[in-house]
């Protein structure tokens, strides 16, 4: 029952909370609203999930919105903006937001290579930066319950093209586990349990 030493969490092959970031794209409402592969409700707990998990673990976030600014398009979804609090937006009017400078720079602030992506939509939002990081040499890790498209021929082609191309598909749930690792880290046990419990996927898992 004891534990080996914990892997350094900068080179460990598996996710940890200091060798990743989040990386959010487009949660506006617009966007939700045109979602067809998922209940829409259900999309919005899911990556209010990722977040939470993501603030939990003190992993850095990158959120980005499109054409806020020039009026076109709303901000992020309220339920998303109250879990990020005070999180700065970066707004684009490029539909890859690898095609925008301030958006890259802030992804590779972070210093991580291992990017937890989640975006609106799947088959564009999440495809094409996705591509372009891989091609970059960063591992890209979609949040497949968190993320939509608009329909689900689109979103599941979407994910295949992305997997094939080399991106590790990965849900909340799995997320969580690997973040968390070892129950002997009790200091995140507690919001382990609660965030699981609220999104009704917290099963007995020896907690």
């Amino acid at each position: 029952m004891t534990s080996y030493p914990r892997r350094d969490p900068v080179s460990d092959r598996l996710l940890t909370p200091e060798n990743s970031a989040l990386i959010l794209i487009d949660y506006q409402p617009t966007q939700v609203e045109s979602i067809g592969s998922m209940n829409h409700h259900a999309l919005i707990q899911n990556v209010v999930m990722t977040a939470k998990l993501a603030k939990a673990y003190q992993v850095p976030i990158v959120l980005s919105t499109v054409n806020v600014k020039s009026g076109r398009n709303k901000d992020t979804i309220p339920d998303l903006k109250k879990v990020l609090g005070d999180q700065p937006s970066i707004d684009r009017t490029s539909i890859n937001a690898w095609q925008d400078q301030d958006f890259v720079e802030a992804v590779k602030a972070t210093g991580r290579k291992n990017l937890i992506m989640a975006a609106l939509w799947t088959e564009a939002c999440l495809t094409f930066p996705t591509l372009d990081a891989l091609a970059e040499g960063f591992h890209v890790y979609p949040v497949v319950d968190a993320v939509g498209g608009t329909s689900k021929i689109a979103h599941e082609t979407a994910l295949r093209r992305v997997e094939q191309a080399g991106a590790q598909l990965i849900t909340n749930a799995q997320l969580a586990c690997e973040w968390q690792r070892d129950w002997n880290r009790t200091d995140t046990v507690p919001d382990f349990v609660k965030i699981l419990l609220e999104n009704g996927d917290f099963i007995n898992l020896g907690a």
